[in-house]
């Protein structure tokens, strides 16, 4: 038949949707060095504790399965260089490590609106950034559990009840785990 499109799948489109579930990992950054008086907050590196516990972490989450399709990072230098060890682990390749000043400092509805703009193409995000925000914007995506405290290198892995990113809002993750370093000493 000509002008005809072979369909390939079992499902509609709009009957597709209603399968695909969102990952997010919320991620703070590792421990960073204050030993460098007069340099700016934004350019504070790691710490030699922050360079080590990152790539364990990487490794827990790779224990999990988790495998991104996107990494986001706040550009201060401890965001970043946590998300490269971390993504290192993972097998994300370097380069494609994005980054947002946005990310910097943010609070959960810039953390958020951030998150919003990932490409749909993308089923796992894992975002990097500080606290206060990381730790506020986990309990607000949180459909129950609060987590009290949030550590540096904390990680909270979500299952989000949405379809598209865009649709992420208060109260949509599932969280399936508060991973900090602490816990890989157990």
């Amino acid at each position: 038949m000509r002008g005809a499109s072979l369909r390939l799948s079992l499902y509609s489109e709009s009957e597709v949707g209603l399968f695909l579930m969102k990952n997010l990992l919320l991620i703070r950054h590792a421990k960073s060095a204050w030993d460098f008086p007069g340099m700016d907050d934004h350019d504070r590196p790691l710490n030699d504790r922050g360079e080590s516990l990152s790539p364990r972490i990487g490794q827990a989450l790779l224990q999990r399965g988790v495998s991104p399709d996107i990494i986001l990072a706040s550009t201060a230098a401890r965001a970043h260089a946590t998300a490269r060890l971390i993504a290192s682990e993972l097998s994300f390749p370097q380069d494609r490590i994005l980054t947002s000043r946005d990310l910097y400092l943010a609070p959960p509805a810039v953390i958020l609106k951030a998150v919003q703009a990932i490409d749909e193409s993308a089923e796992t995000a894992l975002i990097f950034g500080h606290n206060p925000g990381m730790h506020d914007a986990s309990n607000q995506l949180s459909n129950g559990e609060i987590i009290n405290k949030f550590p540096t290198l904390s990680v909270a892995r979500f299952e989000l009840d949405i379809n598209y990113w865009g649709e992420i809002t208060p109260g949509c993750g599932l969280l399936l785990e508060h991973l900090y370093p602490k816990m890989l000493n157990s």
